[in-house]
């Protein structure tokens, strides 16, 4: 009995969420990155999630519904646009490549970086997969 108290205990303190607007609760590193890629814009929310034993990552929602996830050390994992162009400073140069190649017509709305390579999603629903260097993976086209 006493280890499952334990073990409930452990759950329920193993993390907490926080909230804020305070973009100084940022790491230096996130700040410079919205400052530089979306420097007019607002921010409507800051998620802190705090594991237990770990340093805290964050999710900034901005006002226009845009969000951008950064991992414990400030760096950018996820850039979400919604249906907005993400900033091309952002996007690897040989992604931007290929991209401008074989989809002209459309553009990136969603990166994602993890320490397989990326993933983009384009305006028109494709999502296509690169490695770390930039060079094309693979291809799903969603229905």
């Amino acid at each position: 009995m006493l280890l499952v108290v334990l073990i409930m205990g452990i759950g329920t303190a193993s993390a907490y969420k926080s909230y804020t607007i305070d973009r100084s609760k940022l790491p230096q590193e996130s700040q410079t990155f919205l400052n530089t890629h979306f420097p007019k814009a607002k921010i409507g929310m800051i998620k802190i999630d705090k594991p237990l034993f770990r340093k805290p990552e964050f999710e900034v929602r901005l006002t226009n519904g845009q969000t951008i996830e950064f991992n414990k050390y400030g760096k950018w994992k996820e850039v979400d646009c919604k249906n907005k162009r993400v900033p091309d400073t952002i996007i690897p140069k040989n992604i931007m490549r290929y991209v401008n190649k074989n989809y002209p017509d459309v553009f990136i709305t969603q990166i994602e970086k993890d320490s397989k390579g990326y993933e983009i999603e384009l305006s028109d629903g494709v999502d296509v997969k690169f490695d770390l260097l930039g060079n094309f993976k693979s291809v799903d086209i969603n229905d």
